[in-house]
């Protein structure tokens, strides 16, 4: 079993994060997961929270609005709508993102409605989390 696998955290924006790591702590959408080396091949939706690594390099930690994970044999890989490291991360910066979400519910069709209030309501646990 390898000690280490490689990680790679992209936004559309810009590379955040590209080095070995130990474990990564995903916010799946359909629940936390952690990845670590020669972790089963997997690919997962992302919901709003934040993404943990551990490694030679120490811990680090980034918010993560939604996305994709990839986790092969290699390593794993996050393609995030937005992602910022956290320690960047103001509690304005996620209210705007409450605020923006929450108009977004409020004009959603029916069929969207559920999804739209669940973005809403996992943003706001993020905000929790947030100092």
């Amino acid at each position: 079993m390898a000690d280490t696998m490689q990680f790679d955290l992209v936004s559309p924006e810009r590379r955040l994060a590209s080095f070995a790591v130990t474990s990564v702590q995903i916010p799946g959408a359909d629940g936390d997961l952690t990845a670590m080396p020669d972790h089963a091949p997997l690919i997962t939706t992302l919901r709003p929270g934040i993404l943990r690594v551990s490694g030679p390099q120490g811990d680090k930690a980034y918010v993560v609005t939604g996305g994709f994970a990839q986790i092969t044999s290699e390593g794993t890989s996050v393609l995030a709508e937005q992602a910022m490291a956290l320690a960047d991360v103001k509690g304005a910066d996620i209210d705007a993102l409450v605020t923006q979400a929450q108009a977004a519910a409020g004009a959603a069709t029916a069929d969207a409605k559920d999804t739209a209030e669940k973005l809403v309501a996992d943003l706001q646990a993020l905000r929790a989390d947030v100092a």
